[in-house]
């Protein structure tokens, strides 16, 4: 069987059984038949789909409850999948998918304006409920950034705003943009470090208002507003442009357009900093499963597709930090908090969207330990001299901030 043939190339290190759907089972790899991690197919049809598209039907399939983990974790298996695979693929016809990449970014990133709104309203538009289980206090939804090994969530989150307001060199008086909001974290933290006025953007309807409120109650509306705003119809400038885990919904054919409006909207000695999930692996295409159920109209780039826009932009790529583990690390601690609240999240949706979410931060996780999926920060700037010429500057004061907060 194709399915078995292929799990028997794959599976290297570590054991695993698989249970058809007919009772057989079919062992695969070495080591400790005690830690042998065991799941069952209740479904015939899965013995071709999984050999046919494992990227879909694998998440699928848990979903509708067919693939079934009989020892082992969620997690223990896509870990094992995952780290046998490494930057490699998981199928015999990923070769022929690959001869159409180019052709399929191009549908599948396809982000108009209109499409933009339906693809953010289908996953930031879920209930807040749902995100004050797993996220910290501030509903930081991205990387965050383990300046020490023993930080906690919110230390996390909390270092990740301040390293990226350090890159910002933000003055007093400075006008900020924030693109991709989200609930309002950033804008707020960047106007309660500097006497700085902040325009926050986002698509969302439920992140906007939950935003708006924020702002009312910590006393700065005055100097934080929110704005139902795509990026391609912000206008004005601005002397600092953030932009937090929105990129990976922009889409390949709109990098151009994306970094032209960046520079247009930039003062002449103005910084930038864009924040986003990247891949070490070099150009491809979305996770399939991910793509239908979680972010359509999602994608992680290489950084080989976006420096290239950089550059015919205009725009001078200042400094370029690699964040390999720290999603890891962010996405161990959601995936933890989600799961201790699963009868609270199956008491807001369903079984079956718990079983989607878990799949979600399961395979999330394992992609930036094994799969070669990390995060990347970009300082930009219209003119050469805009920022310091060393780094020294990022550290001095956002260790001792960093000191304060783990002290508190």
């Amino acid at each position: 069987m194709l399915l078995f043939r292929m799990l028997s190339r794959l599976i290297r290190s570590g054991r695993l059984e698989v249970v058809d759907a007919r009772g057989g089972v079919h062992a695969f790899g070495t080591g400790d038949a005690a830690e042998t991690i065991i799941v069952r197919l209740t479904d015939p049809s899965l013995h071709w789909k999984l050999a046919l598209n494992p990227g879909l039907y694998a998440g699928e399939a848990y979903m509708d409850g067919t693939l079934q983990m009989v020892r082992g974790s969620l997690y223990d298996f896509i870990d094992l999948v995952t780290r046998n695979a490494g930057f490699g693929t998981i199928g015999p016809f990923d070769g022929l998918r690959r001869l159409g990449i180019g052709l399929q970014r191009f549908w599948q990133q396809r982000n108009p304006m209109d499409r933009s709104r339906r693809n953010v309203a289908h996953h930031y538009d879920l209930s807040g409920a749902l995100y004050d289980l797993f996220l910290d206090a501030d509903r930081q939804y991205s990387c965050a950034y383990f300046a020490e090994p023993d930080m906690n969530l919110e230390e996390a989150q909390a270092a990740k705003k301040h390293h990226i307001a350090a890159k910002l060199l933000l003055r007093p008086g400075q006008k900020v943009l924030d693109i991709g909001c989200g609930w309002g974290g950033m804008a707020l933290t960047l106007a309660e470090l500097a006497d700085v006025e902040v325009t926050g953007i986002t698509l969302s309807q439920e992140q906007l208002a939950v935003a708006r409120q924020r702002a009312e109650l910590a006393g700065l509306s005055n100097r934080v507003r929110f704005a139902l705003c795509d990026y391609r119809e912000c206008q004005g400038q601005f002397d600092r442009i953030v932009s937090v885990g929105m990129f990976e919904h922009v889409g390949v054919p709109h990098y151009a357009g994306f970094f032209r409006t960046i520079r247009s909207l930039l003062a002449p000695d103005g910084v930038a900093l864009l924040h986003s999930i990247g891949r070490a692996e070099g150009p491809e295409t979305s996770n399939p499963w991910l793509r239908k159920y979680i972010f359509p109209g999602g994608y992680s780039p290489a950084l080989s597709e976006v420096i290239p826009q950089v550059e015919r932009a205009g725009l001078w790529l200042t400094d370029v930090e690699i964040l390999r583990l720290h999603y890891a690390q962010t996405l161990r601690h959601w995936r933890r908090r989600f799961m201790a609240n699963r009868d609270k999240v199956a008491a807001l949706y369903d079984e079956r969207f718990c079983r989607m979410w878990e799949f979600y931060l399961v395979g999330s996780e394992c992609a930036f330990r094994h799969q070669g999926h990390m995060v990347f920060q970009m300082q930009l700037s219209r003119e050469v001299d805009s920022v310091p010429l060393t780094r020294d500057y990022l550290y001095v004061g956002e260790r001792a901030e960093q000191r304060r907060i783990h002290a508190a």
